[in-house]
């Protein structure tokens, strides 16, 4: 489920308000619920041949795979996917299934005088959703990486991206609220697309308990809607209840993979990756903590130069922070209510939305 809003002044949205928008890139998400399962696997396909890539890593607990390999002093320069996927560490299998798929294909790094002998680095993240669907042992493998890397290929040019408990955010929550997938773009006035895809899943609150207000939500429209007192009190009740059967805060980390097609270097692309951070701590309080593992890819595909001006980045490194902020609302906004023999999971619509 999607959630329309204005863009920014100045600045148009793209055709899908969605990480598509930038030309080449696809996402696909796999998932599997019921039966103690609520935990999924979600894949950014770049181009062949690949796309710019770098990574910027401020939480204190961070679950990654192939994360160096992004550093602008290393060898490797574009990769073909991003994983984002649940099940915390154990989940980071979802990428052998990706690696695998992008092999069978001829994409990845050429390692031999055959076109076949490539090695894809996939790069890849993880969430803590383990046992909110009751069973800790399900988590996502290989086999779900796999499947979500064939549904990104699947899509066409610019499809839409389905939010909200999709992919990797299907187990995902916010503080007390139900949280999933969001994503926003937005065309510059140079013309470069710059967009942002998240999994919103944070210890963190994405709601001010004071008003029921989305921290994030001036970053849609420019306006605010303040709960009536009645319903922000009933919701503060049913949200204490949840709490006190699921024992506690939740586990966490946010993920994000920005994008653009604007010709950047590796080092450009970690500030970019650096600098939508801020859209993270705008949407969510606190972030980045010690148990936190946010975690922010950027891609950048190279079909539009950037501008010669030293300062021409700067308008990408603006629009990245405030679509992370955009992504995040839209996750909390898209998602549905869940409850599992693993805990009860509120949705911020159900709430305050009805």
């Amino acid at each position: 489920m999607t959630t329309p809003e204005a863009p920014h002044p100045h600045q148009a949205a793209g055709r899908a308000n969605a990480l598509t928008d930038v030309p080449g890139l696809r996402v696909g998400h796999a998932a599997r619920t019921g039966e103690g399962w609520l935990t999924g696997t979600t894949v950014v396909l770049a181009p062949e041949g690949g796309a710019t890539a770098a990574v910027d890593v401020r939480g204190g607990g961070p679950g990654t795979r192939e994360t160096d390999a992004l550093d602008p002093r290393n060898l490797v320069r574009r990769v073909e996917a991003i994983v984002l996927t649940g099940g915390s560490a154990y989940g980071l299998d979802a990428a052998s299934g990706v690696m695998a798929w992008l092999e069978e294909q001829g994409r990845g790094v050429q390692v031999g005088p055959d076109p076949a002998q490539v090695v894809p680095v996939v790069p890849a993240a993880c969430v803590f959703d383990l046992g909110r669907g009751g069973d800790f042992r399900a988590r996502p493998t290989a086999e779900t990486g796999r499947a979500a890397v064939a549904d990104a290929a699947a899509r066409e040019a610019g499809h839409a991206v389905a939010e909200g408990g999709v992919g990797a955010g299907t187990g995902a929550v916010v503080g007390q609220f139900k949280g999933g997938v969001g994503t926003a773009s937005t065309v510059l006035d140079s013309g470069v697309t710059v967009a942002a895809l998240v999994v919103a899943n944070a210890a963190g609150s994405g709601v001010d308990a004071r008003t029921g207000v989305l921290y994030g939500q001036v970053f849609l429209d420019g306006t605010v809607d303040v709960p009536a007192a009645e319903v922000h009190e009933e919701a503060r009740r049913r949200l204490a209840e949840a709490a006190e059967r699921n024992g506690g805060p939740p586990l966490n980390t946010t993920l994000a993979v920005v994008a653009t097609d604007a010709e950047l270097t590796k080092a450009q692309a970690q500030k970019l990756a650096g600098t939508s951070h801020d859209g993270m701590a705008r949407a969510v309080r606190p972030v980045h903590l010690l148990h936190d593992g946010d975690t922010v890819f950027a891609l950048a595909t190279g079909a539009r130069p950037l501008d010669a001006h030293p300062l021409a980045l700067n308008e990408i490194l603006a629009a990245g922070a405030d679509l992370v902020t955009r992504a995040i609302v839209r996750a909390l906004l898209a998602a549905e209510s869940v409850e599992t023999p693993g805990g009860t999971f509120p949705a911020y619509r159900d709430l305050y939305q009805k």
